[in-house]
């Protein structure tokens, strides 16, 4: 009995030591549950996240599965681009990562504008762009045409350098508005090219100009400064309209405007004074600009005779070539090789930097080299050589030969008209290739104005103190007479 009694206490004392252990799990169980439903909260439900899909497949091989690494963070005010958004495939590889992949992952493609969802609901900006329209579709209609049809020629490699830039390939279509894509545009505030650099920012941006080249009128050279310019407008201002619009105005003035306005947005710009009606009307003009670009038979442009895109290759020369003679390498005419190659200002590529790239019809690259073989040294770069006699001066040989001063300072790289003496021997431009362009002309008329305005307020001051002069002398004459008295 007392045997019985023994074992009887101890499975007695076992079965509560058991209970014990399992109510104490239950315990740990009721507090671990919460966290973890907390902490799947904090990862799925977070503001302004889209989650990507998996695969079908994925999807029923775990149906509810609910993975952080398929979540993208967007800006409320940025719509997520093909670039911003999850690889579903890596998604799944990555389904225990409970950390969202790195920032810079997700910001290497720029947010593509918001003109859609910006003016969709306003009525100023909804007016503007078809007032725009219409002056397109309408008013201007065959000039409208002929920018759509050069436009064929540079929009497939404008278009893919702002997409190795990041920017939205919309954004092709600004040349439109600026230039009419026309690589020579040369407008009254002496900007030019295809994207209307003035000579400041274009310098700014890594163009070169000087007398032998001006990059800016180049397609390529100048697409990449103004996607680089767009970008860093873009990133001052948040905002793509306001980005134009500082493209146009400038960025301090865009700035000043909407401290002034106290307005945050572009479009609530167009009903103040600050910002000069050009501005205004340039953000409706680029919308309207591309809205018909997209679609042209829409608004009723048909049978537009678009131009072949832009192709060519490349021939990098170490010594100066005459347009003419690169054309008759490349067996085709002058005129081709300055419409591949804009930025060249002169008769020649530029005499002073040690490799220059040409570009030449596509194809051409062989026989052109085996032509330039062919062709004597002397005979591939033409220059006039003058020797300085005893008396002579800049200004001097200028006239004897009809060039400008300018003209012969930047040939011969002088920063003076005094650095010459009789013997020297200078560089000039050969008679009936040297043409001046747009710049010359521009800096022509500005000196010619400086020098009138000069000799106008000279002669006025002449005159002054020759009319002080004769009354003075008469007032201290009388003085004299006056005291002697």
């Amino acid at each position: 009995m007392r045997k019985c009694g023994l074992l009887a206490g101890i499975v007695l004392v076992l079965i509560t030591v058991v209970l014990s252990a399992v109510s104490a799990d239950a315990d740990v169980t009721k507090v671990r549950t919460p966290d973890l439903e907390n902490n799947t909260k904090n990862l799925v439900e977070k503001p302004s996240v889209v989650t990507v899909q998996p695969p079908v497949d994925a999807q029923a091989a775990a149906p509810n599965k609910t993975v952080a690494a398929t979540e993208i963070q967007t800006d409320k005010n940025v719509p997520v681009s093909p670039a911003n958004t999850a690889d579903p495939n890596h998604a799944n590889k990555e389904a225990a990562v409970t950390s969202p992949p790195p920032v810079e992952e997700k910001q290497a493609a720029a947010p593509k504008p918001q003109f859609n969802d910006d003016y969709a609901s306003n009525k100023t900006a909804l007016k503007a762009i078809e007032k725009s329209v219409e002056i397109f579709k309408d008013r201007i209609k065959d000039r409208f045409s002929v920018y759509l049809e050069r436009s064929a020629r540079y929009v497939d490699i404008m278009q893919e350098i702002l997409k190795e830039k990041h920017l939205p390939e919309d954004l092709v279509f600004l040349p439109i508005v600026e230039s009419g894509f026309n690589p020579n545009a040369y407008s009254r505030a002496k900007a030019v090219g295809p994207w209307q650099f003035i000579a400041s920012t274009g310098k700014r941006y890594g163009l070169v100009i000087d007398w032998w080249r001006d990059e800016r009128k180049d397609p390529v050279k100048s697409t990449v400064a103004a996607a680089d310019y767009l970008k860093d407008l873009y990133k001052m201002f948040g905002s793509w309209n306001l980005a134009l619009a500082a493209y146009n105005a400038g960025e301090g003035k865009i700035s000043k405007a909407l401290r002034k306005s106290d307005s945050d947005n572009y479009w609530s710009l167009l009903s103040t004074k600050q910002i000069r009606n050009e501005t205004k009307e340039y953000v409706p003009s680029y919308i309207a600009a591309t809205m018909i670009a997209n679609s042209p038979e829409e608004y009723g442009f048909h049978n537009l005779d678009y131009r072949e895109p832009l192709e060519y290759d490349e021939v990098t020369v170490s010594f100066p070539l005459d347009i003419d003679v690169i054309a008759k390498c490349a067996e085709c005419t002058v005129k081709e090789i300055r419409e591949m190659n804009p930025e060249l200002r002169r008769w020649s590529t530029p005499p002073n930097i040690k490799n220059y790239t040409i570009r030449i019809p596509d194809g051409s690259k062989e026989i052109f080299l085996k032509n330039l073989a062919s062709i004597p040294k002397d005979e591939r770069f033409t220059v006039e050589q003058y020797t300085m006699k005893k008396g002579d001066t800049i200004k001097k040989v200028a006239k004897k030969t009809g060039m400008p001063v300018s003209t012969i300072l930047a040939m011969n790289s002088l920063s003076n008209l005094g650095q010459l003496k009789s013997g020297d021997t200078i560089s000039l431009p050969p008679k009936g290739k040297y043409c001046p362009d747009p710049d010359d002309k521009a800096s022509f008329v500005q000196k010619v104005a400086y020098k009138n305005k000069s000799s106008r307020k000279h002669s006025g001051k002449k005159a002054g103190r020759s009319s002080s002069k004769k009354s003075h002398p008469r007032k201290s004459r009388s003085k004299v007479r006056t005291k002697k008295a």
